[in-house]
């Protein structure tokens, strides 16, 4: 199984997968926003990697690599 991320998902895939996956444990004072931004996202990787585990702090990977990918 592979966790890196595919040719379809952007920054806003990745962002909703992280409230799927991590909304209660990571992102318990986060709120999920319908059109978010990179700098939203940023925000939401930034708190995988403090409050996640070893695979949210992946997860966060690979929304930074998304977030300048879209800039």
């Amino acid at each position: 199984m592979s966790i890196e991320p595919t040719q379809t998902e952007d920054f806003v895939s990745l962002y909703r997968r992280a409230f799927t996956e991590y909304g209660t444990r990571a992102l318990w004072n986060k709120r999920l926003i319908e059109e978010p931004t990179p700098d939203d996202a940023l925000v939401v990787a930034r708190a995988l990697r403090v409050e996640g585990n070893r695979e949210a702090r992946r997860l966060a990977e690979q929304i930074e690599r998304a977030c300048r990918a879209a800039i």
